[in-house]
């Protein structure tokens, strides 16, 4: 089996790893998460992250004064079919913060698991191998299927 079968029926989260080798067209993960990203165009898909992919994705880009790029992430993740960019509100923070007590995972980590979590996802895509087993939501790693 392969990674588009171990995701389940969706909704997904997905790191910003996930965006970073779609952009940027990763040479070792871009045939990994291209499929990803056309499910979730054509719908076979929902695809959820959260605020703080918006965030560290536009880093980079305006670091190197590269609008462009900046531009070409904030078009995928604001206005793209499937994918819904979650809002860093109060109810998401509470679980943020409660995800953090009970599993000590970093602040960024906990935002997007708890967005994940929140949104009932049936698979979280990343690369990060510091993120905890979640109950209730498989973590997927990238590097596994490359």
């Amino acid at each position: 089996m392969g990674l588009t079968d171990d995701l389940g029926p969706g909704p997904l989260g997905l790191d910003t790893a996930i965006f970073v080798y779609y952009i940027e067209e990763h040479p070792r993960y871009l045939s990994l998460v291209e499929p990803v990203f056309e499910g979730i165009d054509r719908g076979r898909w929902r695809a959820v992250t959260s605020g703080v992919t918006l965030l560290e994705t536009l880093v980079v880009p305006y670091r190197i004064g590269d609008d462009a790029l900046a531009d070409r992430y904030e078009a995928l993740l604001t206005r793209s079919r499937g994918l819904t960019l979650v809002d860093l509100d109060h109810p998401l923070l509470r679980a943020t913060a409660r995800l953090r007590a009970s599993v000590g995972v970093r602040t960024p980590d906990a935002l997007q698991l708890a967005a994940a979590l929140a949104a009932r996802c049936t698979a979280y895509l990343t690369n990060d191998r510091a993120l905890p087993h979640i109950t209730g939501l498989p973590v997927l790693q990238l590097r596994d299927y490359a």
